[in-house]
């Protein structure tokens, strides 16, 4: 489940707080990174726990209607809801009963938040669609759970207040697990009865591996790959770039070179993102700009085996000579806010900022966070 868009967003928070604390302890920061991801994944788990506290809900609600409606001699309620088939399977589900053993983890404390979000689920046009639909199939109970958690979870302030309460590791992290759990629901199988499988912590220890080697590489080698932005940067005023951008490119640089397999352009555009998210307006177009310099700079040098697009004025120019000749040059020139203050990283333990992580009101799309 932890891919590494997560893992990315992980060491830029962490990489922060790394230079932002005065006890600079490597071994520590890994322990904090691997526990941040950990505690996403409790996330995953605590979500669609939230699934099984609503249907507990309405089922108490259904039984309480239910002793009416015989004491009136009144029609009984339907009980479709409280019979969905996938929130059922969901209910006995090995791992997630595993999960709320071993953690402790519930909604009991909360009841009044699903308590809440049962009249809110009840009032929805989803539900009542569902509940005046003919149709008992299981697809049908499993896709309204889906469009329900989309419509009435997904974009909740109230959870997300909770959720900042509970963990401040989640506090970045709902939008992204999100997707992990409407994916969860898409894919389970009726066939499988209380043994379907969850997403697992990681899909492999390749990505696990690919989180140590990738903070190790940024924080031990700071010096170096800030000396390559230095290098890379003639036509750049790197010493006014926003301090969050310099921890960005720092990353992007170590990913590049750590990881052979990942292309520099896919890096890039990864990191462009990040900086999208956490530092100023401007920053992802200077980051941008910065790290195609930088990817060139390094293949140039010999320090990355990579290749890098043409860029594309000079594809423009080619198309427009018609003879394969390139007359463009690049040429990216940094501009910095005018309201922001200068900033001169000489080196990776520099304790200035300007854009602190936790600041973050935005989330990167996880559907386009394929493994790389």
């Amino acid at each position: 489940m932890i891919n590494r868009e997560l893992i990315r967003i992980k060491i830029v928070q962490l990489t922060y707080a790394y230079y932002q604390n005065g006890n600079r302890n490597m071994d520590n920061a890994e322990k904090e990174l691997l526990f941040s991801l950990s505690k996403a994944y409790d996330l995953y788990n605590f979500l669609l726990e939230l699934i099984v506290a609503v249907t507990r809900e309405e089922r108490h609600r259904y039984d309480v209607m239910n002793q009416r409606a015989e004491r009136e001699g009144a029609e009984p309620p339907s009980n479709k809801f409280v019979n969905n088939q996938f929130a059922t399977q969901l209910e006995e589900n090995n791992m997630l009963n595993e999960f709320i053993e071993v953690k402790k983890l519930t909604w009991k404390n909360d009841i009044e938040f699903v308590r809440k979000l049962c009249n809110q689920i009840e009032q929805s046009q989803v539900y009542q669609d569902y509940m005046a639909d003919a149709d008992d199939s299981y697809e049908a109970d499993r896709e309204v759970w889906r469009k329900l958690y989309k419509q009435l979870v997904q974009d909740n302030p109230d959870i997300d207040t909770l959720l900042e309460e509970k963990s401040l590791y989640w506090n970045d992290d709902k939008e992204v697990i999100d997707t992990f759990v409407l994916k969860t629901i898409k894919r389970f199988d009726p066939a499988r009865g209380c043994k379907q499988e969850l997403l697992p912590e990681y899909k492999d220890e390749e990505d696990k591996e690919f989180a140590r080697k990738l903070f190790r590489a940024t924080i031990l080698n700071a010096d170096t790959y800030q000396h390559y932005m230095s290098d890379a940067s003639r036509n750049w005023d790197f010493a006014r770039l926003a301090y969050m951008d310099v921890v960005i490119m720092q990353i992007a640089i170590a990913e590049m070179l750590t990881f052979p397999g990942i292309p520099a352009q896919v890096t890039i555009n990864e990191f462009v993102e990040l900086a999208k998210l956490y530092s100023t307006p401007r920053s992802s177009s200077y980051v941008n700009g910065m790290l195609d310099s930088i990817a060139r700079y390094l293949i140039s040098t010999g320090k990355m085996m990579k290749e890098m697009p043409e860029p594309r004025n000079r594809q423009q120019d080619r198309q427009a000579n018609g003879d394969g000749a390139s007359t463009g040059r690049v040429r990216f020139v940094h501009r910095p806010k005018t309201n922001e203050e200068p900033k001169a990283p000489e080196a990776a333990g520099t304790d200035s900022a300007t854009t602190d992580p936790a600041d973050a009101n935005e989330a990167h799309n996880a559907n386009g966070a394929a493994q790389d």
